[in-house]
């Protein structure tokens, strides 16, 4: 019998760094072409072309390609720039806004979907330049919160199929319908069952909204090639007694499917995935609190996969947290003596309690150059829930809470109320998962004054829960004054408030760096490498006004770092396999971080029409 040793993650990490000292910077991998400035193979032409939104360039085809692809009299003749077709196209917007409405119940932010939505359906290229040089406007658009208005409404504004749909009635033929979807290379998709959107509860098949918006900012903000992402629904019916009745409504009108026969779908429909695409990186997006962490369980170490409700909105709180310390002036590494009070331990609360404490042990290690300290980073946290604080007495509680059970003493005992907890506690972080709109009462915000490690420092808070937060700016301001940093989950109520805790910050660069390093799975330590990238990002003017979030118009430049501190952690973790082919792993591990970043840039799609040249199938 052979005997194998493992060798400890701090040794490989130092094989690694003497690699890359060893060998010459792979100075060919970083300089290969630019993603999507290659010529373009087509195998149609005329009308063809020109119906088919990945291809069409309008009027923008030059006169030699016009010539090529069998154009010449089908557009008007005068060739214009992309430039001007955009300009054009903005002006049309700002006018049809309030045109396209379709009643008075339809916002001017659905009528704006509706119009860019037939900007998608016609010219991709295009439609993804104005929405990548409006980022900040449109993200709102396409993304949260009018995402949520626009699964609410899916069955009515329905008007081309986008993405692949899959049905609990399609059980034992998925394998082959995947084949169905025409790109033979799809590196993202996002998949949803439509049961647990935005806190808009189930919305069945309707929830396919929310991943055809995500993946439009994966395009938008990590370059991936808009001919590379899918969004799926894995439609088992709904609970919705709406929907149920809706003659309208597009998808099965039947209870949902649940237990065992749903778990038996999911794992059809994975496996159908991975064996078609084995290099893709999927994104779960949309399932209620129980599934969300039942499914990441069972498919994360087998999967290249992660859940951005779970593992997204914790790095991102996270990374504001650390946002804090810099804005307070102190080391990201003193996170292990924050105090925190957390107020709910539903699925997202869970996420983030875990996402705390490995972060509390990845910089106790950093420090001791050992193991962390269970009982440090319980010592540093309090959950309270509906019933109160959670301590060990507890009976019933979910065995990934009760590593945060505190100790019951003489001051703070079971079911303590949050505003005594606070008041008891003073912490430095207040954070809200609870889905209880107003839960951070005046009592609470009281309770509250005089809170931090730092004689005269800021409190913060984080009103996370959507659509409805534990808290207002407003109500907060008006307790606490400028004594605080406030960041909220929902959209700012209030010019001054400019921290909305938004995973767009975090998940395209995740899946970008998940894709480009060729991981084996998505790790706890790229997720923390992720959010230690974002926390570094706001400037130091920024952190003065008490912003610990970077201006979503950087979210370009921003996803570039997060997908290169993605990329090293991979490499460091020795998990990086390499890319399509383009970056082996031993190539990957002679690169210093500056090549890093440049070897994410040059594979980053852009929006601009690539020449086309025909060619027969």
């Amino acid at each position: 019998m052979i005997r194998t040793t493992k060798i400890p993650n701090h040794t490989t990490a130092l094989i690694n760094r003497l690699r890359r000292h060893h060998f010459p910077p792979a100075r060919s991998l970083i300089l290969t072409t630019t993603e999507g400035r290659r010529p373009t193979i087509v195998h149609k032409r005329s009308l063809d072309i020109l119906h088919d939104p990945w291809f069409n360039k309008g009027t923008a085809f030059s006169v030699t390609e016009r010539d090529r692809l069998n154009l010449r009299g089908l557009l008007p003749p005068n060739v214009m720039s992309p430039g001007q077709q955009i300009d054009r196209f903005m002006v049309d917007l700002r006018r049809l806004q309030v045109q396209a409405r379709d009643g008075e119940s339809d916002t001017n932010a659905l009528a704006k979907w509706r119009i860019l939505n037939r900007l998608h359906d016609r010219n991709e290229t295009m439609y993804y330049r104005i929405l990548l040089d409006n980022i900040a406007e449109h993200s709102a658009i396409v993304y949260t919160p009018t995402v949520g208005r626009v699964c609410q409404n899916y069955s009515g504004l329905f008007r081309r199929p986008r993405g692949m749909f899959f049905s609990a009635a399609d059980r034992g033929e998925m394998m082959s319908m995947v084949y169905n979807w025409p790109a033979e290379q799809v590196h993202m998709i996002v998949v949803t069952d439509g049961s647990g959107i935005m806190g808009l509860g189930d919305l069945g098949v309707q929830g396919i909204g929310m991943a055809i918006g995500k993946l439009d900012l994966y395009v938008a903000a990590a370059g991936i090639n808009p001919q590379r992402v899918l969004p799926v629904m894995i439609d088992v019916g709904t609970n919705n007694e709406k929907l149920l009745g809706d003659p309208w409504y597009l998808g099965l009108q039947e209870r949902r499917l649940d237990g065992d026969e749903y778990v038996e779908i999911l794992d059809e429909l994975m496996e159908a995935i991975f064996t078609r695409w084995p290099n893709v990186i999927v994104q779960f997006e949309g399932f209620r609190g129980e599934l969300a962490h039942k499914l990441l369980h069972r498919y994360r170490n087998v999967y290249r996969m992660f859940n951005d409700d779970i593992q997204g909105t914790a790095g991102v709180a996270i990374a504001g947290i650390l946002g804090t310390l810099r804005a307070r002036k102190r080391p990201i590494s003193d996170f292990p003596n924050q105090k925190i009070v957390v107020a709910g331990a539903g699925s997202v609360g869970i996420g983030f309690l875990n996402a705390v404490g490995k972060t509390m042990d990845r910089f106790l290690v950093q420090s001791t150059g050992g193991s962390g300290c269970e009982s440090k980073i319980r010592d540093q946290i309090w959950v309270v829930d509906a019933r109160g604080l959670i301590t060990e007495e507890r009976r019933e509680i979910d065995p990934e809470v009760r590593r945060f059970a505190r100790i019951s003493g003489n001051r703070l005992k079971e079911g303590a109320d949050l505003a005594e907890v606070v008041g008891e506690v003073k912490p430095d972080v207040l954070v809200g998962f609870s889905g209880s709109g107003g839960l951070f009462t005046k009592d609470v915000l009281n309770a509250l004054k005089g809170s931090g490690s730092d004689p005269g420092r800021r409190p913060a808070i984080f009103a996370m829960s959507y659509p409805n937060p534990e808290c207002t700016f407003e109500e907060a301001f008006a307790v606490l004054g400028d004594n605080m940093i406030f960041a909220t989950g929902s959209s700012p109520t209030a010019k001054r408030c400019c921290n909305q805790v938004n995973n767009m910050y975090l998940f395209p660069g995740i899946g970008l760096g998940a894709l480009l390093s060729g991981s084996k799975m998505i790790s706890d330590g790229m997720l923390q490498a992720a959010a230690e990238c974002l926390a570094g990002c706001a400037s130091e003017e920024e952190l003065g006004k008490g912003i610990v979030y970077p201006e979503i118009s950087r979210v370009r430049e921003i996803t570039e770092k997060v997908a290169a501190a993605v990329v090293k952690e991979a490499i460091e973790e020795d998990v990086a396999e390499g890319y399509r082919g383009r970056a082996k792993a031993r190539e990957l591990q002679r690169l210093d971080d500056d090549e890093i970043v440049e070897y994410v840039k040059n594979n980053m799609w852009s929006p601009e029409y690539a020449k086309m040249v025909f060619k027969y199938q």
